[in-house]
């Protein structure tokens, strides 16, 4: 008589040890539910879809083997962290909405959550960390990080590979592909000599074998000669690998939807005695066919959708997002101007550059997870006669920190910066926020920092862009709709470095310094209540219109909106500028305060700060 399959209720494990228990059939039809609670939390909440679908074998067959929270799993990014989530008894519901579980890790969330982060490469230092302080304290357990094959193409990725490889302290080490982009060892050798390299007798006999050699000089010769004969043979009859030459053991590549091979390998990094990486290979999506067939990572992050059509939910119709318009500027800025290229670090889909690749594919570069590479191109590539634009997400930008400094701005080098997901950010939380680069960039010379209100202000600050002299010239804006222009826009008329004043200037009345589309929503509101005041638009951020805002300082009240940036930004500057000329009326703004702000929607990030175009319209109006 066949043994009953066991169905385990997803949404009622508490206890992730409950999966040693199964056998193969009904870890099967777990795998299979996992798949399904994923697709349905992403198709009402949004979320990493595809990223998580390829990784519930891996996830399963880790919490069999190891035993966590004893052992410590470390994800790169978390953006595969749903199965995760589900194994150690947290819930979908309410995916990144005030109340629910994050989408990344979250160490106030659960013991199971050892590290966090929300970008990418450096769930390795973070392992190297822990193994460190594991064999410091004496304690006995494993160390796993888990890394994708685009996240290990980082810098920092390789800095930690280069520690970990010559240190004693054991890693193991899973990479991720789902693109095999890291060449395969092949032949029936390179086989035998790792199941060999992997065994727990061989490894006994070889620790026993180093330990009593050891004890003398002429030993420890020995055993030099040997070790470095063993080399030798084995680098003649078994193809290597990059790992391998780092001082890694490296085993795979491994079928990462097969949980029984998966154990196997786990079984032989945990009996190595040293550093090991295992090569996984794993199909993104898995499970859910438009995700399995999409080569241009439309599935990665979704927005909320349907799951028998797969389309969005909310079509945006009569509508254009920032990212959308601001692509089409820079596809034209390479269509009209010759000497403009691009560069973008992974960002291409979300960025909206596609057709810049498509059809300049010669004068677009994108450099993968690299970008301290992609700063540090673009400033030298300024040097060559070409006019580098650099697109980037504002939360990415700040790794770059360093190279905008050293390698762009002190050189004056002729940029365009095209700071995408500027502003608060919604469900991606604490790791995302675009609010931080206003204050940053302020602090380096040679940088112009603006923001535009409209698509003729974005199109005339491009422009301006791609003239000579004017350094690192940034164009913020937020991943936000609008209303579509439906025709041609025309350039606004502004010279460099020039805010906009929208209304005629009186002297007694307030003075609103609005900034972004946020900015123009509220001018508009306030005009529709007949609310009187000097309306102007802070198109550039820094350094600040000074001829401008002279103007104003015999108004009886300055106030500031900025939604896109904390209160050390484009805020401080204006107060600094107030404070050094002696103003004497009052001083008022709205911004996002000096804090990191945890995952939410955008709407009630605005409320939680009294940021939204309603509650600062009610505040200015009763004030």
């Amino acid at each position: 008589m066949a043994k009953e399959i066991q169905r385990i209720n997803v949404r009622e494990i508490r206890d992730p040890s409950i999966v040693k228990t199964l056998d193969s059939r009904s870890l099967k039809l777990l795998c299979h539910d996992l798949r399904k609670e994923i697709i349905e939390a992403c198709s009402v909440h949004g979320g990493h879809l595809a990223s998580n679908l390829g990784v519930v074998e891996l996830i399963v067959a880790l919490y069999r083997f190891f035993d966590f929270p004893k052992d410590k799993l470390i994800f790169d990014v978390g953006h595969q962290c749903y199965a995760h989530k589900l194994l150690t008894g947290r819930s979908l519901d309410h995916l990144n909405e005030n109340g629910g579980v994050s989408g990344f890790l979250r160490r106030d969330e659960s013991i199971y959550d050892c590290f966090e982060a929300g970008h990418s490469s450096t769930s390795l230092s973070a392992a190297e960390a822990f193994a460190i302080a594991r064999d410091l304290k004496g304690e006995k357990y494993n160390v796993i990080a888990l890394i994708g094959d685009a996240s290990i193409a980082n810098g920092l990725a390789f800095e930690a590979l280069n520690n970990i490889g010559c240190r004693r302290n054991k890693v193991i080490v899973i990479l991720n592909d789902n693109h095999m982009s890291i060449s395969r060892p092949i032949g029936g050798l390179g086989r035998f000599f790792r199941k060999i390299s992997t065994a727990k007798a061989y490894n006994h006999m070889k620790a026993g074998y180093q330990r009593v050699l050891y004890r003398t000089a002429v030993g420890r010769g020995f055993y030099q000669f040997t070790y470095f004969i063993k080399r030798r043979v084995k680098q003649m009859l078994v193809p290597t690998t990059m790992f391998d030459n780092m001082g890694f053991t490296y085993m795979g590549p491994v079928d990462g939807h097969n949980i029984h091979l998966l154990e196997k390998a786990f079984k032989g990094a945990e009996n190595a005695t040293k550093s090991v990486v295992i090569h996984v290979h794993t199909i993104k999506g898995k499970g859910y066919e438009p995700a399995e067939k999409d080569k241009t990572g439309e599935w990665h992050g979704v927005p909320p959708f349907d799951i028998e059509t797969g389309l969005p939910k909310d079509a945006h119709e009569g509508q254009i997002a920032w990212p959308s318009y601001m692509g089409d500027l820079i596809h034209t800025a390479l269509e009209s101007v010759p000497n403009t290229l691009l560069i973008c670090p992974a960002m291409e889909k979300g960025s909206k550059l596609e057709s810049c690749f498509t059809d300049f594919p010669e004068r677009s570069f994108d450099v993968g997870i690299a970008e301290e590479h992609a700063v540090t191109m673009a400033g030298s590539l300024s040097l060559t006669g070409y006019h580098p634009i650099l697109s980037i997400y504002s939360t990415f930008l700040q790794r770059g920190f360093d190279e905008l400094l050293h390698d762009c701005a002190r050189i004056h080098a002729d940029m365009t910066l095209c700071i995408d997901r500027a502003g608060l950010v919604g469900k991606d939380g604490e790791t995302h926020m675009g609010i931080y680069d206003e204050a940053y960039l302020a602090a380096i010379p040679n940088v112009t920092v603006s923001m535009p209100g409209t698509f003729s202000e974005a199109k005339r600050l491009m422009a301006l862009s791609l003239e000579k002299g004017h350094g690192v010239f940034a164009i913020r804006y937020p991943n936000a709709w609008t209303k579509h222009p439906n025709g041609e826009v025309k350039s606004d008329i502004f010279d460099f470095g020039d805010w906009k004043v929208l209304t005629p200037i009186q002297n007694d009345k307030s003075v609103i310094l609005a900034v972004g589309p946020k900015g123009e929503q509220l001018f508009s509101k306030l005009l529709l209540d007949g609310y009187q005041a000097n309306f102007v638009r802070p198109l550039f951020l820094n350094p600040i219109d000074e001829k401008t805002l002279e103007k104003f300082l015999v108004c009886p009240e300055i106030i500031v909106y900025d939604p896109y940036g904390t209160t050390e930004g484009f805020t401080k500057s204006v107060e600094k500028y107030l404070f050094e000329h002696h103003y004497a009326g009052k001083f008022r703004y709205y911004a996002v305060p000096q804090t990191f702000v945890s995952y939410d929607s955008v709407d009630h990030q605005e409320k939680r700060f009294g940021l939204s175009v309603d509650q600062v319209s009610l505040d200015i109006e009763r004030k």
